[in-house]
């Protein structure tokens, strides 16, 4: 062989030693940037997710609202991409609406009012007030809109008509449930009324307690007791029929400050502002009270030393409807210090609070302006709103006494459609948004359409938010009684975490004027999963909670005065404890502790084991 063969020859080990050695380092180089050197996952050395953190600054780790740790796998965190924070802005939460499908015309009208019709026949009349007098045209001086329901409050606890602007939050916090048992811990005795023909014992529909952990900034300005000043306390806040409103400290139900006396019965709930000021609102009942009548009023108290700063009338001058009740739970924008609340004189009220609060001055003011919206539906007559409205972003969801089931744009208030519920509707309106839309839960209930012992069907139905169209109907035949009516009164559980496939009602009077059927659907298709048989029917809404091994439970009360501990995914009893007498109030939850009026007028304290 040749020399110069020999040298080519003499190559080859170096070149293959430099394609060996660029091999190894582009292999130790996609080890390191993908957190995977060996010397880095040993069983005694740093864990390979805490070394993926450190070249990805971009990168968290989240985890999902039941608390437990997203993409957890054999111990290993994965890690998602941090969302940006929700805008509180409220013009980068606008939805707007194209007119549906169902929509057909729209006309201004000579005396400043407009009219929808729609194809199924039904036409809508409505006015927006400023000052009581008609606006043509009405635009709004700054919009309004509602975040996801986990940013409603900034509050910790329970303070509107469940919870939030979807009014799918009648708890806050986890249970640790251990023994799953329920235990009466403490009762607060409270009184009753006679009034409208009738007795009026404990709290009533929809009657659920606010459960407030207040800041330790706020706690100290108020006229909280000395020896609770300075205890992380969670306040229950509770109007009840006997025309008081109770402060109770939850975890003993010993009074935190005196109670309020506000005259007259509270049936409906009332709400704490959501920014976690001093402010108490709160609607009235009745007028009536063992024999002493009085104005319907819509009262906002300044907590500080509990005292009413501000009222407007039920009888209100520009309403169709005289009867000025107000049960509805109101709700607050807390971007654009806005209250919007529903009466049952049948108007919607948007009250710009104008609110100044001094935290260290130790002072509270507002100066309320008001713009009303003013309707007629062909479906009905009837006015009144006891229901409870729910926002999804600028779009107000409610519906009457009359079964008209709107959805209002509350800045321009515009009805966007209309549905025909077919009866009056109590049950306030409940909101899901998910990959597939907007969606809203809704039932009616026996009344216009009944007669002594007679029987027609309860609808429950889920409709689409944004255009008005039926999803699916379930009907349910219930009996008619009167003052006691059949169908579903309550507002449904819509499941969340580990029941996010199940809505859940309460329906009363299926079988017989003192039974019920508690039932829980499919969400898409609206066929049931189980129904349950209730020896006694029930008007308190059902409330689910979490616990902290991420289960979800629920509790039920009902006429017999028994509250149930309940598996939501079975809908089978795991306890069950007496509370006295008929409730018809709806529980609030905090962590372990659940609180509720009932007919036995006393407010009760009730652990969950």
């Amino acid at each position: 062989m040749s020399s110069q063969g020999r040298k080519k020859n003499s190559l080859l080990p170096a070149i293959t030693v430099f394609f060996t050695i660029l091999l190894v380092a582009l292999t130790a180089l996609y080890l390191m940037f993908s957190g995977n050197l060996p010397w880095l996952n040993t069983a005694a050395g740093t864990n390979s997710a805490n070394s993926s953190k450190a070249h990805v600054s971009a990168v968290n780790t989240t985890k999902p609202a039941d608390g437990s740790q997203a993409g957890a796998s054999q111990g290993q965190a994965e890690e998602t991409v941090k969302e940006p924070a929700e805008s509180t802005n409220p013009n980068d939460l606008l939805i707007s609406w194209k007119n549906p499908a169902s929509l057909i015309s729209k006309k201004t009208l000579g005396d400043g009012s407009a009219q929808k019709a729609y194809k199924d026949g039904g036409k809508i009349t409505y006015w927006a007030l400023v000052n009581n007098k008609t606006v043509k045209d009405y635009a709004p001086p700054y919009n309004i809109a509602f975040g996801s329901p986990e940013n409603y409050s900034e509050l910790e606890g329970v303070t509107a008509f469940r919870g939030n602007n979807y009014r799918t939050a009648p708890s806050w916090g986890k249970a640790g449930v251990k023994e799953k048992k329920l235990e009466i811990v403490w009762t607060h005795d409270i009184g009753a009324v006679s009034g409208v023909g009738s007795y009026w014992p404990g709290a009533g529909w929809t009657g659920q307690p606010l459960l407030v952990h207040w800041s330790d900034e706020v706690r100290r300005i108020m006229n909280i007791n000395a020896e609770l000043k300075s205890k992380d306390l969670v306040e229950v806040i509770y109007p009840v029929f006997d025309g008081n409103v109770y402060f109770l400290d939850m975890e003993t139900g010993k009074p935190s400050r005196p109670k309020m006396n506000i005259g007259f019965t509270v049936k409906g709930t009332g709400m704490v502002d959501p920014r976690g000021y001093p402010l108490f609102y709160t609607g009235q009942g009745l007028n009536e009270n063992d024999g002493k009548t009085g104005a319907f009023k819509y009262r906002i108290f300044d907590l500080i030393n509990q005292k009413l700063i501000y009222s407007f009338p039920g009888n209100d001058p520009v309403a169709f409807r005289s009867w000025g009740a107000n049960d509805s739970s109101a709700l607050l924008n807390r971007y654009t210090d806005t209250l919007i609340n529903c009466g049952e004189n049948g108007l919607v009220y948007k009250a710009k609070l104008n609110t100044k609060f001094d935290s260290k001055a130790g002072t509270i003011s507002i100066d309320p302006s008001f713009t009303k919206y003013r309707y007629k539906s062909s479906y009905s007559s009837e006015q009144g709103i006891e229901n409870s409205p729910a926002f999804y972003r600028n779009l107000m969801y409610f519906a009457d006494n009359g079964g008209t089931i709107q959805c209002l744009d509350i800045n321009k208030m515009e009805p966007v459609w209309i549905y025909k519920g077919g009866d009056d509707t109590d049950s306030t309106i409940t909101l899901e948004e998910t990959d597939e839309g907007v969606f809203l839960y809704t039932a009616n209930e026996i009344d216009k359409r009944g007669r002594e012992g007679s029987r027609a069907n309860s609808n429950i139905r889920k409709i689409n938010a944004l255009t008005g169209e039926l999803v699916w109907q379930k009907d349910y035949s219930c009996a008619y009684q009167s003052y006691i009516n059949g169908g579903v009164l309550a507002t449904p559980v819509v499941g969340k975490n580990d029941i996010s496939d199940i809505v859940i009602f309460n329906i009363a009077l299926t079988g017989s004027t003192s039974d019920g059927t508690l039932v829980a659907l499919d969400k898409k298709t609206g066929a049931e999963v189980w129904k349950r048989h209730l020896e006694a029917y029930s008007w308190s809404s059902p409330v689910d909670f979490m616990s902290e091994e991420g289960k979800t439970y629920m509790l039920l009360c009902d006429f017999k005065g028994d509250m149930h501990l309940i598996d939501p995914k079975t809908g089978e009893d795991m306890d069950k404890i007496s509370v006295g007498g008929n409730v018809e109030a709806s529980p609030a939850v905090y962590n372990n502790m659940a609180v509720v009026g009932t007919y036995a007028k006393k407010i009760y304290g009730v652990r969950i084991k």
